[in-house]
């Protein structure tokens, strides 16, 4: 197991590699070229520039996250052969810098949503959040509008400029397609994409739908055990796999995300792993909050030795972090929580690991 630290390239961070570099037990970090435009290939030599600013900070790259997928792809239009095309060269291109995992989404439209990216918990640190009721009441322009003057002057990865201005038209044009559709689409990426990972040592991991339940009427598909199962179905390659993100999947109160854990990391095919803690307010309506046990919903000690217990050998990050001690960073990506975040996990892990038998 590897412990990292997701990061920001070029200036998008208040973050600095020197600061990752302190934090005990942080060996790399995941990052992305955000400038990028969705579906483009990443140069190689704008990648070979990103390690070597991160290895001679101390750190490690074997983590991208994420290279985002074209709508067309997801439509299904003629036009994603291009656009796949772009993307196994890009795969290509980052298996030349040592990468050896790539985690991405299928998610349509929006990558990710929250109403409000600053709310006052009882401590008086802030933290994102998600009231389902609250998206409802804003079309898609307002989420946009909010989302980008919340973020600190910040990119949103998932909420590029590009992709905004077609968002409302992108939201109409799934209302026609049924979720088989849908999962076909899927599938015919994967087809694609696969054979390149094989050929070029990346393992593809796909993370949940984050919120997992329907917003708009959009597709959702990595959202609970019986879709991740269908997922995995649809390509068995072992470089077809998963990020585990906790998070994500426990914003919905009938997810075991211990138990789903348990499944999945047992396979093999859990290669990233999100570990954060929520807590829920309704049953639509939660915060994120620090990663302690008590703090939330989640059983980090359970979520943690689901891990251990079933041979994950992948990457973990700490994932989204509240702003305390006054500090002003992107949301859900300052130092402090995450470094705190980070070690609490570690420190499960090793007690975990400790007080295991050995075999």
């Amino acid at each position: 197991m590897k412990m990292i630290i997701r990061w920001f390239s070029g200036g998008d961070d208040s973050v600095t590699l020197e600061q990752i570099r302190q934090i005990p037990g942080v060996s790399g970090v995941a990052t992305m070229l955000s400038d990028i435009p969705v579906g483009e290939i990443w140069p190689q030599t704008r990648l070979e520039a990103l390690r070597d600013e991160i290895h001679a900070a101390g750190l490690e790259l074997e983590v991208i996250e994420s290279v985002n997928i074209h709508e067309d792809i997801k439509k299904g239009l003629p036009s994603r052969d291009k656009y796949i095309k772009n993307y196994c060269k890009t795969i290509e291109n980052l298996s030349k810098i040592g990468v050896k995992c790539l985690c991405y989404n299928f998610m349509p439209v929006m990558d990710w949503a929250r109403s409000n990216l600053a709310y006052t918990l009882e401590d008086g640190s802030t933290a994102m959040a998600y009231d389902h009721d609250e998206i409802l009441k804003m079309n898609p322009s307002m989420i946009a509008e909010k989302m980008l003057s919340d973020s600190k002057g910040y990119s949103l990865p998932g909420w590029e400029p590009e992709r905004l201005k077609l968002m409302s038209a992108d939201i109409d044009f799934y209302q026609n397609m049924t979720m088989e559709q849908y999962w076909e689409n899927l599938k015919y990426f994967l087809d694609a994409v696969i054979p390149y990972a094989e050929k070029y040592d990346i393992k593809m991991a796909i993370h949940p739908d984050d919120p997992p339940f329907s917003i708009y009427g959009l597709p959702k598909t990595i959202n609970n055990v019986e879709n991740i199962r269908k997922f995995l179905s649809l390509n068995s390659s072992p470089y077809n796999g998963l990020t585990l993100c906790a998070g994500s999947l426990g914003a919905d109160m009938n997810n075991d995300v211990p138990a789903i854990v348990s499944e999945f990391a047992s396979t093999g095919r859990v290669y990233f792993a999100h570990i954060r803690n929520i807590k829920h307010l309704e049953e639509k309506v939660f915060t994120e909050t620090a990663h302690l046990s008590t703090c939330g919903d989640l059983d980090m000690f359970k979520v943690v030795k689901a891990f251990h217990d079933n041979g994950f050998d992948g990457y973990i990050r700490s994932d989204h972090g509240r702003m305390i001690w006054g500090e002003q960073a992107r949301p859900g990506y300052g130092l402090y929580d995450r470094a705190i975040g980070a070690n609490y996990l570690l420190g499960l892990w090793e007690a975990i690991d400790k007080s295991s038998p050995k075999k």
